[in-house]
């Protein structure tokens, strides 16, 4: 029964660190900026208006605002986005 208790404790932490920790970053495309394209928007990506990195459609956190679709490379890039989205967005639309 030990044994058995070990195995889910293990398992509970497992899971909380790659819902929510280090692992997080990795699954949503925030694990490096490299590889990416440097300039323009390439097709089925957009944007990320927080770290300016492509975010692939299949890939990365949605957020409607203000009757448009925004595209984020991480959770932590959506939260900063949330606390203050004037700082990312230019009148005319989304910051370069």
């Amino acid at each position: 029964m030990e044994g058995l208790g070990s195995l889910l404790l293990f398992a509970l932490t497992f899971y909380l660190m790659m819902r929510f920790g280090c692992g997080a970053h990795m699954i949503h495309g925030h694990g490096s900026h490299a590889g990416h394209h440097a300039a323009g928007e390439t097709s089925g990506s957009q944007k990320d208006p927080v770290c300016g990195m492509e975010v692939a459609e299949s890939s990365g956190y949605v957020k409607m605002h203000e009757g448009r679709s925004l595209r984020f490379c991480s959770r932590k890039c959506l939260d900063k986005f949330e606390q203050s989205p004037a700082t990312y967005l230019a009148p005319s639309g989304v910051t370069q």
